[in-house]
Parts: structure tokens; sequence; C-alpha cells
């Protein structure tokens, strides 16, 4: 089988090479201007890396002359990261449709199948949302996550935090206009909060920006400071392991037939957790790992949405995903528990942390 992957180098891409080039029967060729993260790879004959971004003309059609070639296309390239959606909006969008629709055309046109990472962010908020507090607690029809009756309902034009909802669930809606007039074949995957090993840096300076939650309360750990809650830590998520998710991945590509046109979640239920309960299940994690018990008892703080990210920002109140489709076309459950997920995670974070301190140069100071 021959692999297209635009975005390999990320998190999600990284351990997509990992399990895929695991196997003898696999080529992959893949696009992306980091490659930090599968440095391991790159001697791999089966995996050629091409160092670039595929947002220009030129490399657009290097990558239509490969694909020819290949059995699929899988995008990964996305702006994913909060902080950004309300303070860098022109760019989110671009990157997450604009830069993406030719992707789009061009499977199209030669007739290949793509399969696309989205997220569940097109899920936007629930219904239970905008209804009084515990009406709808015990009805999952207003919070259960659908992947082809749920309404995607987003928040006002002024909160810019649904710039990157808006333009995924956009490429959604072209991408399956080209399979209803083109024939395009398609997978649309929508990842609930996958954690492991690799995920996004631990900032170090202001202009470093905000990474996602589990990023800020590593670094608040790190740093020993306040672990912060934004409005509360109540929004719940679920959380897989990124092993599993990519498990997921794979028997797509070894059952085309069982996912092609469709669009599957890939979460697990069992893990649901609101972001306080994460803090605290992170300290003790933490405190087990360091062996510094006094991490039980780490500072936690409440800061509004306002504060944390700035103005524009508006969070989503659950993340419940059904996964009966993935289930029943693919055979996939996932059985890893939260803290089976969070120990070779925080470990990795630290362990990348120190390795970076230890080899920040020695400043003299002169009096």
């Amino acid at each position: 089988m021959h692999v297209t992957i635009i975005g390999c180098g990320g998190f999600v891409g990284s351990h997509l090479l990992d399990r895929l080039l695991s196997r003898d029967d696999i080529y992959i060729e893949g696009w992306d201007p980091e490659a930090d993260k599968i440095i391991h790879h790159l001697g791999n004959p089966r995996f050629t890396l091409h160092k670039t971004a595929c947002i220009d003309a030129a490399e657009l059609a290097r990558v239509e002359e490969r694909l020819v070639d290949s059995d699929v296309l899988i995008n990964l390239a996305a702006i994913c990261n909060p902080s950004e959606y309300n303070t860098r909006p022109l760019q989110v969008i671009r990157s997450n449709l604009f830069d993406v629709i030719p992707i789009v055309d061009m499977c199209a046109r030669v007739n290949k199948w793509l399969m696309h990472f989205s997220t569940s962010e097109v899920y936007g908020r629930t219904l239970s949302s905008y209804l009084p507090d515990g009406d709808a607690t015990d009805n999952p029809d207003l919070y259960e996550l659908h992947e082809d009756s749920t309404p995607l309902i987003m928040g006002p034009v002024a909160n810019q935090r649904w710039t990157y909802a808006c333009a995924k669930q956009m490429i959604e809606r072209y991408i399956y206009a080209h399979n209803s007039s083109n024939g395009l074949p398609f997978t649309i995957i929508r990842p609930l909060n996958f954690f492991g090993p690799k995920m996004d840096y631990i900032p170090r300076r202001a202009e470093d920006g905000v990474p996602r939650v589990l990023a800020c309360f590593m670094a608040a750990l790190l740093k020993r400071e306040p672990m912060q809650l934004v409005d509360g830590g109540s929004a719940r998520r679920t959380i897989v392991a990124v092993e599993e998710a990519m498990a997921a991945i794979e028997r797509m590509l070894d059952r085309p037939a069982n996912a092609r046109n469709r669009t599957f979640n890939i979460g697990n239920r069992a893990n649901e957790v609101t972001m306080r309960e994460l803090a605290h299940a992170m300290r003790d994690v933490f405190a087990e790992i360091s062996g510094d018990e006094s991490y039980r008892e780490h500072p936690i703080v409440d800061v509004s949405a306002e504060t944390f990210y700035g103005p524009g920002y508006e969070d989503c109140d659950r993340r419940m995903p059904d996964l009966t489709q993935v289930q029943e076309c693919l055979d996939w459950t996932p059985s890893r528990d939260l803290r089976e997920i969070l120990l070779p995670t925080m470990r990795d974070y630290r362990d990348r942390y120190n390795a970076e301190k230890d080899e920040q140069p020695v400043r003299a100071v002169y009096g």
C-alpha cells in the first residue's frame, strides 16, 4: 500500500508513522516542514519526506504528480491551537479551509481516496448547553454526538473562538459535495482529545502563546505555578490514547470498503472528565512520577476565559461521542483508562522539558 500523508511530522502524524512503518507492506510519502518528531524514521527506505508545506502551486503540483501512484491521501495539516482561534482568526480560517480546498480538488481530479482529519470542534455546543442547568444531564439525545445526525451549533460571529470549528465544518461540507458531485471517495475523522507522548510544547516565553489544556497543566506543574482552570473547569472532554486512535486509522486503511464515504468519531467514552477533574488527576500522576507527594496539593486557581484566551473566546460544554459507527464498521473499541494514558504522556513531557532545560547555555552575570 502506498500512502501519502500531508502533515506527517506533527503529534498525530508522528504516531501514525510509528504504527504504519512497523509494517513491511506500507510505503509512505510525506510532506511537513517540521521533522523533529519523526527523525528516527528518516532513514527508513519505505518513507520519503518532503520537508516543506503544501501551500504553493508548485508543491501542490508535485503532490498531485506523486498521488497518481498512491492509494490514499491522509490530510493532517491544520492550525489547531485554541489560543489562536480568536487571536489569529484569519490565519486559522485560511489554514483550515482555503489551504485545504486545493488538496480536496486534487484528490477529486485523480479520484484518490481522501482521509481527512477534521475535529470534534465541528459539533460546536451541545443542545443541552442552551437549556437551564440540570434539565438535560440524563438525556443523551441532548448531548451525545452522532456523526450523521447531530446538529452543528456554533456561537455568534463575534465569538471568534469558532473560526477553527467553522472552517473545519466547511471543508467537511466541501468534501461531501465533491463526493456527491464527482464521486470523490472520502473518510472524515473527528478526533476527541488524543493524548500521548510527543504532544504540543511547554511555553517558555510569553510570545510562545497558550497551548492546549494538557500542556498548560504540565507547564504549571513543571514550573511550580498554579494550574489555571478556565471558567471553573466545568467543561467536559473524553480522552483517548493516541496509540489506540492510530489503530483505528490503520483499520480504516485495511478495510476500505467499511471506511470509505463515512465519518467517524474517534474517542473513549469511558474517559470523560471535567477539566477540574483532569487537573486533580494530573496532580496525582505527577506526584507519582516525580516522587514528590507535595504535588497532590499543587494549587489550582480559577480564571475567566477572556483573561486566559482573550476577547472572543467561548468554550464548548461537553464532548461525548457516539461510537456505534466505528465499532460496527471497524470493530474498534478503546480500552486504556485515563491513568494509563496520563502516565506515559506526562513522563514524556517531564523528560523533554528537563532535557531542554539541561541544554540551555549557562550565562555569566557580571555585577
